[in-house]
């Protein structure tokens, strides 16, 4: 059947911010499916909050809606672009969410859009847990689930049949959050509690124990007429108990014998059709019995999911792009693999190689939070190899990770691998618990001799991956106790995954001399394509990871080549507004003639989908690994400026071994980067810097301290995300730090600035083509100075900033560009304190804002900075003058705190996971969106708390006076409401935590809260100020600890009491610009 021609407008919902549990892998996703629909021929609008992908780029998307996805918002697009189908399956758990409000309020019925890919009833029974419980039951499927609960009650009555351990999972909730596991009544009854919280149902799942069993994922894709396909099988390696998402995940599975596999697949068919799902993909996952082979399902996805993206990279079959066009109409063996190009998408995909995926965790951003992992999902982002068996996937797979780790070996210090003690007992007491460091773990075990069996025991791994560990062990040992490493055995350690540098410690060689022996003897990596087939049939898209076989299947072509450099995993501080830039870039240099390659080695983003670019390898972003593909390809140089800090490491070694980097030198980042060079560039063009100097050794730092006096900002150099960057006010705190701080700057010196106190930030984003520089944004931050920049709402054009110092900020920006020779992007962060610029620090690469303000001008910087390091210059590609924004747009940065019991305060590390845009013609409704999107959705009316420390209370008075203008009722803590009193704003009092009761907490317990204002209130108050806002995360009551968002919030609601609320696309904006610039 061909496609569906009573649809001409669709409508996608993407999955908004990147958080915990719903990362990139849904822009991929979307973007995918946005693109399929459109070669098609369908009208397509599409709603989604977050700058940062590529799918909110203008010239994706028929009409792009950055607005909030909730019910009320989406409805407002409805309603201008009367579309006749909405696809709610690409955009993660919020869009299936949001779709189900909008079936059940009569939205989409009263405006005749219709449900496709997924109806409501099949994500009905696959989301409410309750329901499809009594399908598999009609299907002859067991369940692990105990019984459903709303209050804590029913939950102990059908506790006392499942018995401990219990796993509570609430219901409609995505990467398991709300959920746990108890091992006792007084955890149990805590879980429970937390869980219900956290279901927008109230209600949760209390699951029979299967800790300890295997895990397994199927991919599984249907159409219209019923045809059904596994895509791809996935074993966990960690058993149940660990969140799929925490665990190393193997495709496709090793451990299944074929008749427990073909039970699994049918199994998996048979639940696909029951469920109903039409016409796309899901995700089945099931538990198995490591004892008797009895088979449970877990659960099941009526869309795509994290796995679905990490299935689509490890076999070339692009489920979202297939499961797109099922939704209108064609059927399997009608659509073409994209692979191949002549087989059809109905033929299964086949696997002659083995994928490994590796979380990443961000526990160092978070170091008080409890790093045991459960079915609540902890980690950031992953990083995938490909290797022709599991062990050499498995060494590739650290090696991807970026954690400092150059494959599978252990720390030289214990307690970077999670233990205090090495012996026997220790090493399995550790084992027991899952945590990020447990494979570190094992190895340590296997080394002193803890048999397979005893670790089998402790954590539940099968044995077959342990006997694979012992083997990468057997093989260290016999290098390292080589008399001399002939050919054969540098080859075979070679095809056993090992990096040069593993290789060289081993023998306590430099990884350059091993290097330099490999070449001699002329062993090479080869390079096998993926091609969905096992090499059936031959492949047309170039998709590559490489191996150490006899011959390579990567033909370099004689086209000139640019090779551009991914940001690998995902992790906080390094996201995907990096691989947007990346993306961005390569469909630039396509467009302009050039052979683009990416090297990546993160499954979840576009920057890896097998169609963007014209060759892609998969491989992590070693120097060993990315030398051996610049040998081969022999471009015209490579880009680092755009993946973050992790391509920038690689520039100097890449530059000595000979490659070609194109835009910014070299040596013009080291500038920026080394603290004593970069004083020497600001004195030379006259910027103003903090006092600073640098330290190597605790008592250096003392001495700078001293020197530049109390508060100082300590953070290392050549980082990104602040990561170990802290606001330090004594000694003693700069000597408890200094260690933390000198591990993260990798032995580099640390930098100590004075801390301008009471200051504000601006950003600057700019264009330089080593003679003309082209200012694209300022954006002011909305938080103080102090709280790091990714963490910070900003607002552009900024709206607080004097004239003169917008003026100053451009000249200075412009004198950087130049003096550094900037060829491609440059960014610069200033703080701005009684009218004096100072200058924070010069990036000469892509920023984390650069969609951002991609999005609010309209003006593509990453593609234009593209065009501008391959040669071309500004004035040529029509960018001459800093672009106008029309309407105000606000980034707000999103956290993690409803995953992790910690503070909500912000600081110089950075903690935020992803960020939403607001964009409107007022300051006011732009920062409105931004909360709504957020998930702060700031009230029109009720009571508000206000506790804040006394240097606050004269700025937070006439705004208070505000909020008693627009109706709210206010309550105080006894100093601040004496403070009010005294200046006639009327506060009820409300007690500490500490004073009495009812406290703070126990109003915003009871639900009588609608807003916390709460600034920290010195070390004796920690625990009020902690516990309140623990509270207010808890129990969803918007908090704001800074006065400028306080002011910022009461214009947001200000807004959205008195304006009319409107949606308009990205599109019209621009155009309306357009039409200013001809009229004018």
């Amino acid at each position: 059947m061909p496609r569906r021609d009573d649809l001409e407008t669709i409508l996608i919902l993407g999955s908004g911010p990147i958080i915990i549990g719903q990362a990139c892998e849904f822009d991929y996703s979307g973007t995918q499916a946005v693109r399929a629909l459109k070669e098609e021929g369908y009208r397509v609008v599409l709603v989604n909050s977050n700058p940062a992908t590529i799918m909110t780029d203008p010239d994706l998307a028929d009409r792009t809606y950055i607005e909030p996805i909730t019910a009320d918002w989406v409805k407002k697009v409805i309603e201008r672009e009367q579309p006749d189908a909405l696809l709610p399956t690409v955009g993660g758990q919020t869009a299936l969410n949001v779709a189900m409000d909008l079936h059940r309020t009569g939205v989409l019925q009263k405006h005749g859009v219709e449900l496709i890919g997924a109806n409501d009833r099949s994500i009905d029974m696959a989301e409410d847990r309750e329901q499809f419980t009594e399908a598999m039951e009609r299907i002859g499927l067991k369940v692990p689930h105990g019984g459903f609960a709303g209050t804590v009650e029913e939950a102990i009555t059908i506790v006392e049949d499942t018995d401990y351990p219990a796993i509570v999972r609430p219901s409609f909730t995505l990467g398991g959050t709300g959920g746990g596991i108890a091992y006792n009544r007084k955890e149990f009854e805590a879980q429970v509690r937390k869980g219900l919280d956290a279901s927008p149902i109230t209600e949760v799942l209390i699951d029979r124990s299967v800790i300890g069993w295997k895990e397994y994922e199927l991919e599984v894709v249907r159409d219209g007429i019923d045809n059904v396909i596994v895509v791809c099988s996935i074993e966990n390696f960690d058993p149940m108990g660990v969140h799929t998402g925490d665990s190393i995940t193997v495709a496709p599975a090793q451990t299944l014998t074929d008749v427990e596999y073909q039970d699994m697949r049918d199994a998996a068919i048979a639940i696909i059709r029951e469920i109903g799902v039409e016409a796309g993909g899901c995700n089945i996952q099931f538990a198995v019995n490591p004892e008797d082979g009895e088979m449970l399902v877990v659960e099941m996805n009526p869309r795509v999911s994290r796995s679905s993206a990490l299935a689509s990279k490890a076999t070339g079959f692009p489920i979202a792009r297939v499961g797109a066009k099922l939704a209108v109409g064609y059927h399997l063996y009608e659509l073409p693999n994209d692979i191949t190009k002549t087989t059809p998408a109905s033929f299964e995909p086949v696997l002659d190689y083995v994928v490994v995926k590796v979380p990443r965790f961000a526990f160092e951003k978070f170091p008080e939070v409890d790093d045991t992992l459960g079915v609540q999902m902890k980690s950031v982002g992953e990083t995938m190899a490909i290797g022709r068996t599991f062990r050499s996937a498995w060494q590739k797979g650290f090696r991807g990770l970026e954690t400092g780790r150059h494959g599978w070996v252990t720390s030289e210090h214990l307690k970077d691998d999670g233990l205090t003690s090495e012996d026997r007992e220790s090493l399995l007491g550790a084992l027991s618990r899952p945590t990020p460091h447990r494979p570190f773990q094992i190895k340590r075990a296997l080394q002193t001799g803890v048999s397979v069996n005893e670790i089998f025991a402790a954590t539940k791994i099968d044995p077959w991956f342990l006997d694979q560990l012992v083997q990468c062990i057997e093989w260290e040992k016999q290098y390292e106790e080589a008399e001399e490493v002939t050919t054969e055995l540098l080859r075979r350690m070679k095809r056993e995954g090992f990096s040069d540098l593993q290789l060289a410690v081993l023998r306590g060689e430099a990884e350059s001399d091993v290097r330099e022996r490999r070449w001699n003897r002329g062993i090479r990596p080869t390079y096998n394509v993926v091609d969905t087939c096992a090499g059936e049939f031959p492949a047309e898209t170039p998709y590559y990871y490489s191996s150490y076989e006899d011959e390579t299947e990567s033909e370099p072509s004689d086209r000139e080549k640019v090779v551009i450099l991914g940001s690998g995993p995902n992790r906080i501080g390094q996201g995907i507004e990096f691989d947007y830039c990346c993306v961005q870039a390569v469909l630039a240099l396509r467009e302009v003639g050039y052979e683009t390659i990416m090297i990546n080695s993160n499954p979840e983003t576009v920057s890896t989908d097998f169609d963007v670019s014209d060759k892609l390898y998969f491989e992590a972003l070693t120097l060993e690994d990315v030398v051996e593909i610049l040998h081969l390809e022999k471009p015209k140089g490579v880009v680092l400026q755009l993946g973050g800090q992790t391509p920038l490491q690689l520039a100097h070694g890449l530059e000595e071994l000979g490659a070609r980097v194109l835009g910014t030198s070299v040596d013009a980042i080291d500038r920026a980067e080394d603290r004593d060079r970069f004083d020497e560039v600001c004195r030379k063009i006259g910027a103003r810097t903090p006092d600073n100097g640098l330290a190597t050794t605790e008592e250096e730092a003392v001495s700078v301290a001293r020197r530049i006096g109390f508060p100082v900002l300590v953070r290392p150099s050549y980082v990104l995300g602040g990561r170990a960057m802290r606001i330090v006010y004594d000694e003693l705190s700069l000597r408890a730090f200094f260690e933390d701080a000198i591990h993260a700057s990798s032995n580099r010196p640390i930098l100590i600035d004075s801390f301008l106190e009471d200051a504000f930030e601006a950003d600057v984003d700019a264009l330089c083509d080593g003679s003309q520089v082209v200012v694209c944004g300022i954006m002011q931050h909305i938080e103080d100075a102090g709280v790091h920049s990714g963490d910070s709402a900003c607002v552009l054009p900024p709206y607080l900033l004097s004239g003169l110092v917008l003026e100053e900020i451009r000249e200075l920006t412009r004198k950087f560009a130049l003096e550094l020779g900037v060829v491609g992007l440059l960014n610069v962060q200033y703080a701005i304190k009684d009218e004096v610029v100072y200058v924070l620090e010069v990036n000469p690469r892509a920023s984390r804002t650069v969609p951002f303000v991609s999005k609010a001008t309209g003006v593509p910087l990453a593609r234009l900075a593209a065009r501008v390091m391959a040669g071309e210059k500004l004035v040529d590609l029509g960018v001459q003058e800093e672009p106008p924004v029309p309407g105000v747009a606000v980034k707000e940065a999103v956290f993690p705190f409803n995953r992790f019991d910690v503070d909500v305060l912000l600081g110089p590390e950075m903690r935020s996971t992803g960020e939403v845009m607001g964009f409107d013609d007022s300051f006011g409704m732009a920062f409105a969106k931004a909360q709504i999107s957020a998930g702060n959705m700031l009230p029109e009316e009720g009571r508000l708390i206000v506790t804040v420390n006394d240097s606050d209370k004269e700025t937070v008075t006439p705004i208070l006076r505000r909020f008693r203008d627009l109706g709210f009722e206010i309550m105080a803590t006894q100093g601040t409401r004496d403070y009010l009193e005294r200046l006639g704003v009327p506060a009820q009092h409300v007690y500490k935590v500490n004073e009495g009761q009812p406290s703070i907490v126990d109003h915003i317990v009871s639900g009588d809260v609608a807003l916390l204002i709460n600034t920290p209130l010195g070390k004796k108050s920690q625990y009020d100020d902690y516990a309140m806002r623990r509270a207010a995360i808890t129990h969803n009551v918007p908090y704001l600890t800074t006065m400028s968002a306080t002011s910022a919030a009461c214009d947001a609601i200000i807004a959205l009491k008195s304006r009319v609320q409107e949606v308009r696309s990205v599109q019209e904006r621009i155009a309306s610009l357009n039409a200013s610039a001809q009229m004018t």
